[in-house]
């Protein structure tokens, strides 16, 4: 499987949002809006992200989108973040598109937040370069409770 990013394109933005309504990814992504189901909500989202400047990108499997990868946030600050459709989850996808965004990118330090138990997210995390450099706790609207995140950095 061929894995690419692209600009993100306003098409791509109905994918975005059937993906953010999956229970399962959800509940692992954990940090969600408070009402992910809120259409216009989400598109004013996306007006923001995309007129932000920041790198937002399509993941591309074979030529298919499959989700998003961004870095955003404060030079001193940058952060990843990235949303692979389940259905393509445990097949190397979120990792090929994570190392492409970090060649886009060549600024370092950068950092990305997972919650604890998601040992996917972490995993592929750690493969890229990425340390556990912090723990902290936040309410994750998706679990409705607080829970423990992990704090990642590569280089710096």
């Amino acid at each position: 499987m061929e894995i690419s990013l692209r600009e993100v394109r306003a098409e791509d933005l109905d994918l975005f949002f059937e993906q953010m309504q999956d229970p399962e990814a959800a509940r692992m992504a954990a940090f969600m809006p408070e009402d992910p189901a809120d259409r216009a909500r989400f598109d004013a989202h996306w007006a923001r992200v995309l007129a932000s400047g920041d790198v937002n990108r399509t993941v591309l499997a074979d030529g298919a989108p499959v989700g998003h990868a961004a870095v955003y946030g404060p030079e001193e600050e940058r952060e990843v973040t990235y949303w692979i459709g389940r259905d393509h989850w445990g097949r190397g996808v979120a990792t090929a598109a994570l190392r492409a965004l970090l060649e886009l990118v060549p600024e370092r330090p950068l950092h990305a937040r997972a919650a604890a138990d998601n040992t996917g997210s972490l995993r592929v995390l750690e493969k890229c370069g990425f340390r556990v450099t912090g723990k902290d706790r936040g309410f994750a609207h998706a679990r409705g409770k607080e829970i423990d995140e992990y704090v990642l950095t590569l280089g710096g």
